[in-house]
């Protein structure tokens, strides 16, 4: 199926062009969106690095990366054939003048063959503390002077802690307007994140309960069974709560929170997100030690294979006082939320790999069955699946086939895959595809960067100033620390986790 919109001709600059993540991530899901016509008729996508290559030596390792993570399968040939014609390769040096001497030729060659101004997106695939450097000398070479065609890409890590990220956003927006940054978060490309939106404003029977009146608490746990794998150096400087708390499970949040907006302009829907965190209750000493527990996972069985603990993980420190896990209860405090906890938790090494978001409503105000109908009463719950499967349930109560009043929970299942045939557009799909449309909903900006910053700032300096003697406190292939489950039970809660399926 074939797009109808179609973005202007465009030239990506892929900074990092022979890393992972252009060969896992970025090259299939432009391969994919030049397959369903997505792309413009003129487009370029130049890697660079390091690596001398040649283009044709760029296109076979392109080549490999789309052949084995694209979900369109290996590429086939006069498809691959047509979209290679666009691909270059340049070697650079980052803090070499010359090199966007060369980016600058390249551009001009490429307006004059289209005999138009095309859109530049340079992606910065490479480690956050190349962003400066990178982001200056595309200002010296005069490289986003045209705010309307130029933008860049910043991943994530966006800063280190608040301090850091204040910085890189005055850096950037001394150089590109806010418009031109795009700093993203490959969950908000996700399916079943987007449809987070849609499930609660295009349906008028969510709204009147969307509240603290019929909500008891909601939980966001995005769980992994592997552990930090070949990350260890980069993962032992950053940890759960800076890898996936501050920003991914706190995007979650606010899709969940955030109030109705006015519209779909994209600053609209960011400032809902603002005004969520910006209400979210701020964490003083004691409330750190209440409702905020860490955890480092050690060596156990996964799978039936033995797998180490985090400090003998390599290149992380013997002594490492790094969670990988964290669990925090969030309070947001406005009209509508007034006293309902957002319990969040993330970690490494645990016994199943899923995200999911469950709402749980409060209870029927008065019982009126028999005593034997409550045997598996269950309060309703709406649980939103991002992965492993992409669904939404939403579980009440049913009587039993029978001639007795007995009550089941039972599903009633919006399931991606049985309702569309149709395979769903990967995270980065969308995201480079809104990013050439000039389309910011899904991008997080500089405020609201710094403002989750500002609320987990107060929990990292706790736990950085106070080492943890009971590292590691869970096992491979647990749910985490004790103390999770005691963070959650105290309110009379427990954490919910999917029901795996069996093979058939």
């Amino acid at each position: 199926m074939y797009s109808t919109i179609k973005s202007q001709p465009t030239i990506f600059i892929i900074f990092g062009g022979t890393g992972d993540l252009n060969s896992r991530k970025l090259a299939p899901a432009l391969y994919n969106l030049f397959l369903e016509g997505w792309l413009p008729d003129e487009f370029s996508i130049i890697g660079t690095g390091r690596t001398p290559l040649s283009d044709d030596d760029f296109k076979v390792k392109i080549l490999e990366g789309i052949n084995s993570f694209s979900r369109s399968g290996k590429a086939a040939d006069d498809k691959w054939a047509e979209f290679s014609k666009h691909l270059y390769y340049q070697v650079s040096d980052i803090n070499d003048h010359q090199t966007y001497k060369e980016f600058g030729a390249r551009i001009e060659k490429h307006n004059s063959e289209w005999g138009t101004k095309a859109n530049v997106i340079y992606y910065l695939a490479v480690s956050p503390n190349f962003f400066p450097i990178i982001a200056e000398n595309i200002s010296k070479s005069n490289l986003a002077d045209d705010p309307e065609k130029t933008r860049i890409v910043i991943e994530k890590p966006f800063g280190h802690d608040l301090d850091s990220a204040v910085s890189l956003n005055k850096l950037l927006s001394g150089i590109f307007d806010e418009k031109q940054i795009y700093r993203i978060d490959h969950y908000l490309g996700k399916q079943t994140v987007q449809n987070i939106m849609a499930f609660r404003f295009a349906n008028a029977i969510l709204e009147p309960i969307w509240n603290r009146n019929y909500i008891e608490h909601v939980q966001i746990s995005v769980t992994e069974q592997l552990g930090v794998e070949e990350r260890g150096d980069y993962y032992d400087g950053s940890g759960a709560m800076r890898d996936m708390i501050q920003n991914h499970l706190l995007q979650l949040l606010c899709l969940v929170a955030m109030e109705s907006p006015v519209s779909f302009d994209a600053d609209e829907i960011r400032n809902r997100k603002v005004d969520v965190l910006k209400a979210m209750r701020k964490f003083t000493p004691e409330d750190v030690r209440l409702s905020a527990v860490r955890g480092q996972y050690g060596s156990g069985w996964m799978k039936g294979q033995e797998v180490p603990g985090y400090r003998e993980e390599p290149k992380v420190n013997p002594e490492s006082n790094t969670e990988t896990f964290a669990a925090i209860k969030f309070f947001v405090d406005n009209w509508r939320w007034q006293g309902v906890p957002f319990y969040v938790r993330t970690g490494k090494r645990l016994h199943q790999s899923a995200s999911v978001i469950t709402i749980q409503f409060k209870d029927v105000p008065h019982f009126v069955f028999p005593k034997e109908a409550n045997e598996s009463w269950q309060q309703n719950r709406l649980i939103i699946s991002i992965q492993p499967e992409m669904s939404i349930r939403l579980q009440v109560q049913a009587k039993r086939p029978g001639l007795d009043m007995y009550l089941n929970s039972v599903d009633m299942v919006f399931d991606y895959k049985g309702t569309y045939t149709e395979q769903a557009p990967e995270a980065y799909e969308t995201l480079l595809l809104d990013t050439m449309l000039g389309d910011q909903t899904l991008f997080m900006r500089g405020d609201q960067v710094e403002t989750a910053w500002e609320l987990i700032m107060p929990i990292l300096n706790a736990w950085q100033g106070r080492k943890s003697l009971n590292f590691p406190n869970y096992s491979a292939d647990s749910w985490g620390p004790e103390i999770a489950e005691a963070l959650i039970a105290r309110d009379g809660f427990h954490w919910f986790t999917l029901p795996i399926k069996s093979k058939k």
